[in-house]
């Protein structure tokens, strides 16, 4: 068997070894070398690779929760643009009703429909300092803004979310283009609208300066328009106005130009007031502790005409609000605007 001798000599005094390895092992080790390069090699592009592939992982999942994020942001957008588009469309619809222009027509016992619908319980809440504060989850007769057939089940929530983890971003994008291009539409018909209804305030500006369109006075809206149970007798009963609670002598004003019809004590309404504003308008204002008007007196808007108290039948300080529309008595809220 053929071998390959292999010779020591470490320096000229020591002995000289000799090691004899087999031709065939020598061989076999060779190709043991090499097989194992080769693997290092292509067990080290691998690893390059998969290093590679990880950074890009890491990279695409960075940038996949930005597009999440930023699709979020832009259905919370969205969310706020309609909810602002409902606001407007609703601040047209008092418009309508207080300038008596096509579109509104006021009613006894109900709210005034909506051009095209809103939802306007945002509109109809808690008066505090002459303020409207926002009353969660209630409407005054209307609809939120229409949406297109086949996007109901897939709008987008409040928060921004288009379905969370379950909906591919295709599906999350197309939903908030559809979105988008419903809102730019629904926003082109409110300008046109919005152009029309300028177009029919001219000319009305005594009639506006004669519909009432402010607070009456400053505090708390303690009892709405419509049905409710009487404090007096727990019975259910309707309520021809508003109450608003506030200090005893808190300054009660005309919300519009007007001329006092009555001026005195009346019944349940202890010393009350009510003026006739023209064009079938007439506002009440009950329970007043002291009247600085009388009857034949015109009135500005913004003027004082008495104070707050709890004359007649009352349960505390508080001032009874009336607004009578051709003879019928209609919500006063749709007759307040800031």
């Amino acid at each position: 068997m053929e071998r390959y001798s292999l010779i020591v000599v470490t320096d000229e005094t020591s002995p000289i070894r000799r090691f004899d390895i087999r031709k065939d092992l020598v061989q076999r080790a060779i190709w043991g070398a090499a097989i194992a390069v080769v693997l290092l090699l292509v067990g080290g592009v691998d690893y390059v690779r998969i290093r590679a592939d990880q950074d890009e992982l890491q990279q695409l999942r960075a940038a996949n929760a930005e597009q999440r994020e930023r699709i979020d942001q832009f259905g919370e957008t969205l969310s706020e643009v309609e909810a602002n588009l409902v606001r407007l469309q609703s601040f047209e619809r008092k418009v309508r009703i207080i300038a008596n222009l096509p579109g509104s027509v006021a009613t006894g016992g109900e709210d005034v429909t909506a051009v095209g619908s809103a939802t306007t319980g945002d509109l109809e809440a808690t008066a505090e300092g002459g303020q409207t504060l926002a009353a969660p989850g209630e409407t005054n007769g209307a609809d939120p803004l229409p949406a297109e057939e086949g996007d109901k089940a897939e709008r987008h929530s409040a928060a921004g979310g288009i379905g969370g983890d379950e909906a591919s971003f295709a599906d999350r994008v197309s939903i908030l283009q559809r979105d988008a291009q419903r809102l730019g539409r629904i926003a082109g018909k409110r300008e046109l609208s919005l152009a029309k209804l300028l177009d029919g305030l001219e000319g009305k500006r005594r009639h506006l300066a004669s519909t009432p369109a402010i607070w009456p006075t400053k505090g708390w809206l303690t009892s709405r328009f419509g049905n409710r149970v009487s404090p007096f007798t727990g019975a259910r009963q309707f309520h021809g106005g508003i109450d608003i609670a506030g200090a005893r002598g808190t300054d009660v004003i005309a919300p519009a130009r007007g001329k006092v019809s009555f001026a005195g004590k009346r019944g349940p309404l202890g010393r009350s007031v009510t003026i006739e504003h023209g064009y079938g308008i007439r506002t009440t204002y009950g329970h007043n502790d002291e009247l600085f008007v009388k009857r034949g007196q015109e009135i500005e808007r913004g003027q004082v005409i008495a104070s707050l108290g709890s004359t007649g039948r009352s349960t505390g300080p508080h001032l009874h609000y009336v607004v009578e529309v051709s003879g019928k008595a209609v919500n006063p809220l749709n007759y307040i605007f800031d």
